[in-house]
Formats: structure tokens, C-alpha cells, sequence
């Protein structure tokens, strides 16, 4: 056991001024405190098992396995030997009968003690339809922290200005309410609408160009427009780029590269164009922007340049202030790298951090490399993680298979460099899923 005990959540919302790097708290206390809970992770790990099993005892999932036990009279190590030995990995699909049991209004605590009043979509499908997963406060506490640790990375490497803008193309879409009355919509669109959306802005010292009418105006076409005509108009102060997917942000550059004389019209006017319908959105972006004739005759001159290279370079061109553009560049996104390579000429692309609808799990430690080789670093304290470790199954792989033959799972603490795992989350709600 370490001679300290390092706290689980509290430091990455505590901040002080007395040493910044442009954006308004303290990097190397966040740096510091996530170097601590890393280094000590198992026991940090064994730590918040024991808190996420205490809160939620007595729930009816858990009931079956550990219902027979006196979990609250049980040390923290001895109650993770009994979690990893008797609960069973489940999928989504052993949890929907009581997240739908949660929809419909149960409010008996059948995944966890905590009132669960929303549901997010997850980005992935069962069967060909959406999967609902509780999100709760715990969810946007979380959200906040690994943003605020990963800018902490960023400004080491990028500085940014305090009291700068972000060009954010992010959207909420529209919410709807279930049989029982629990709110549902994607997991961004519940952060957006969050307290804590905003104390990332007032503690990072960076405001989004786009007020919470662009954001939540729940039409595509309309938010990016408006993302575009604040985002210019505010460009000499634009300290970075970023959307939660890169496609976003390549779709929206795709979209400016027909619209950008309307834009520029706009903003020599200060007037805005007819194809936005919104009242609230219409109303919310005419109180911010005001006629800029001289800036306006800078963009469009900017724009004709841009049209005769085939827009390369767009970005640097238009927001020549800005560092970086950051977003998750992962996975599926990886096919729009080459677009937005075109459009940032050699501007730095910088991967976000990873995760799931369910939890949070790593932070992008090293954004000085290309999205291809980003390197993740798990955070110990948002969910209890296991590794199922992958075997290549070689009589499969001989004859053109992929699959992998599965072990046991072991904790964090335990994986190997250089070994392919399954990540498995136990999260503060309950869930016990591979």
C-alpha cells in the first residue's frame, strides 16, 4: 500500500492562479495530481470498486451476486477478490430490461442508489437500434475533468492565450422524455446542457464563439452556419479549432467553401442571412455580431486566394491565430485525416481523448503525435477497469481469420506492455460490461 492516499475526484476541479499556461488554472497541479493516481493505480482502482460498490449496495442487479455477503463490513481489497470472483461480465443487453424498467418510470434502485432522471444514446447499435445508458452528475464531473486534464497536456505543448475563443462546431440535438419521464439524448448534448459546460469555459479561460441558442438549436444546417459566420467574425481571436468528431469539422469546411460570400456579406453588414429560421438562435447571434466592413473585405479577399488552390491551407488562412484543431480522430474518423490535413496545411492535428457513452477512459498524453500514433493513458479514477487479454488464435489467423481467444481479465494494475486487451468498466451506475 503507498505511504499516501491519493484523492479520487476533487483535485481536477480545484484550481489555483498561481501558476497558469494561458488557460487560468494550475496544469501542473491537474499534471501532478493524475501523475499520482496513475503511478498508485491499483490502488486507487481497488479504492473506487469499494466506493461504487458501497453506494450502489442493496441494488437489484448486484443483489443476485453479492446479496448474500455484508459488503459494508468488508475491507476494500477483500471486496474487489469478491467482485472479480462472483459478479459475471454482462453485455448491454443483460442491463436493458432494468434500464427499460427505468425509462418506464421504476424508480426502485434497481442499477444504482442515485435517482436517475437521465439517459443518454449511445453512439453505437444492438440489433440496429440505439442503446440507452444512465448518465448522471457523476457523468459530467467526469466529462469536465478529462477535458480540463487533457487542455493541461495541450498547453504544455500549444500555450493558448487566456481570455481566448475555441471555433467549437459542436451541436446538441433535439431530447425527448421516455414513458416514465427520464430526459434522452446523446451524451454531448446532456454535457452541452450541463453546469459543468460552462465551468470549462470560466475555468479554462476559452469561450466558444457560439452562444447555447447556435448550440442546442437542434438543426445541422442552421448551427454550422452560425458556427462559421461567429467563428470568423471573432477569427483573430480563435486560439484552436475543434469539434467532438472530425467529420464534423471537415463537413463544416466543406459547407463554408459554397456559403463564404453569404458569410462575408453578414459580416460586412452585420446582418444575418435568411436561411436561418431559428427566432432564438436569429436573435442570439444578431446581438453579438455588428457590421465589420474592413474585416469582411480581408475574408473575402482571403477566400478568392483559397478558391484558386483548392482551399489548402483554409484554416491557418482564416484563423491565423489559431495553434492547433483538436478532435477525435480515431477509429472510423481516420478516413477524413487526409481532408483536414488538406485544410490545416501543416497547422497541428491533435486526437482527443477516449471513451465510450459509458465512462471515459483514457487522456491523450502526448499531443505532439499525428492522430495515428496517439497514445492514451487510462484515468484510474472513472471507472473500475479490468483487461480481458486477447490470443491470437492462429489456426484461424493460417487460414485468414482474426479472432482472438480470450483470457481471464486482471486488473489495471496488471497489463503488460505490448499485449492486446478487451477494456471491461464497472461504472458508478451499476454496469459490469465487457
Amino acid at each position: 500500500m503507498p505511504q499516501h492516499q491519493p484523492t479520487l475526484m476533487e483535485p481536477v476541479l480545484s484550481y489555483n492562479n498561481s501558476t497558469n499556461n494561458g488557460n487560468g488554472n494550475s496544469d501542473y497541479d491537474i499534471i501532478s495530481w493524475f501523475e499520482d493516481v496513475s503511478q498508485n493505480a491499483g490502488f486507487v482502482q481497488t479504492q473506487l470498486l469499494f466506493q461504487i460498490l458501497k453506494q450502489n449496495y442493496g441494488v437489484e442487479y448486484l443483489k443476485k451476486w453479492l446479496g448474500s455477503y455484508n459488503i459494508l463490513e468488508m475491507d476494500a481489497c477483500a471486496l474487489e477478490s469478491l467482485f472479480s470472483s462472483v459478479v459475471p461480465l454482462a453485455s448491454h443487453a443483460d442491463f436493458e430490461p432494468f434500464i427499460q424498467r427505468i425509462a418506464d418510470g421504476d424508480t426502485a434502485p434497481l442499477l444504482t442508489q442515485q435517482p436517475i432522471t437521465t439517459l443518454s444514446l449511445s453512439s453505437g447499435t444492438t440489433e440496429g437500434r440505439q442503446k440507452f445508458v444512465p448518465f448522471t452528475r457523476h457523468s459530467a464531473q467526469t466529462t469536465l475533468q478529462i477535458f480540463t486534464l487533457a487542455a493541461a497536456y495541450r498547453s504544455r505543448i500549444y500555450p493558448i492565450r487566456q481570455g481566448g475563443r475555441i471555433l467549437e462546431f459542436i451541436y446538441s440535438s433535439n431530447r425527448f422524455k421516455t414513458k416514465g419521464g427520464l430526459t434522452v439524448g446523446t451524451a454531448t448534448t446532456h454535457y452541452y446542457a450541463s453546469e459543468e459546460f460552462n465551468i470549462k469555459q470560466h475555468k479554462t479561460k476559452s469561450f466558444t464563439c457560439s452562444p447555447q441558442e447556435v448550440i442546442s438549436g437542434g438543426d445541422y444546417k442552421q448551427s454550422t452556419y452560425c458556427h462559421l459566420l461567429l467563428g470568423l467574425f471573432f477569427s483573430d481571436q480563435v486560439e484552436f479549432i475543434t469539434s467532438a468528431f472530425i467529420y464534423s469539422m471537415v463537413q463544416a469546411f466543406t459547407t463554408f467553401e459554397e456559403l463564404w460570400r453569404e458569410i462575408c456579406n453578414d459580416i460586412r453588414d452585420g446582418t444575418l442571412s435568411s436561411r436561418i429560421k431559428s427566432p432564438k438562435m436569429r436573435k442570439a447571434v444578431l446581438d453579438i455580431i455588428s457590421p465589420n466592413p474592413n474585416l469582411a473585405a480581408k475574408l473575402e479577399d482571403a477566400c478568392k486566394g483559397l478558391e484558386v488552390v483548392d482551399w489548402f491551407g483554409l484554416i491557418p488562412k482564416l484563423w491565423p491565430n489559431a495553434k492547433y484543431v483538436y478532435s477525435i480522430m480515431t477509429g472510423s474518423m481516420q478516413p477524413y485525416l487526409k481532408k483536414l490535413r488538406h485544410y490545416a496545411n501543416g497547422l497541428p492535428l491533435v486526437s482527443a481523448d477516449y471513451g465510450s457513452t459509458e465512462s471515459w477512459i483514457g487522456v491523450n498524453v502526448d499531443p505532439s503525435l499525428p492522430p495515428e500514433d496517439v497514445t492514451f493513458a487510462v484515468v484510474p479514477t472513472f471507472s473500475y477497469f479490468e483487461f480481458i487479454p486477447l490470443h491470437r488464435n492462429e489456426k484461424n489467423f493460417s487460414s485468414g481469420g482474426d479472432d482472438f481467444i480470450e483470457d481471464k481479465p486482471i486488473p489495471l494494475s496488471q497489463i503488460k506492455v505490448g499485449q492486446e486487451y478487451e477494456v471491461v468498466l464497472t461504472t458508478f451506475t451499476g454496469i459490469h460490461f465487457s
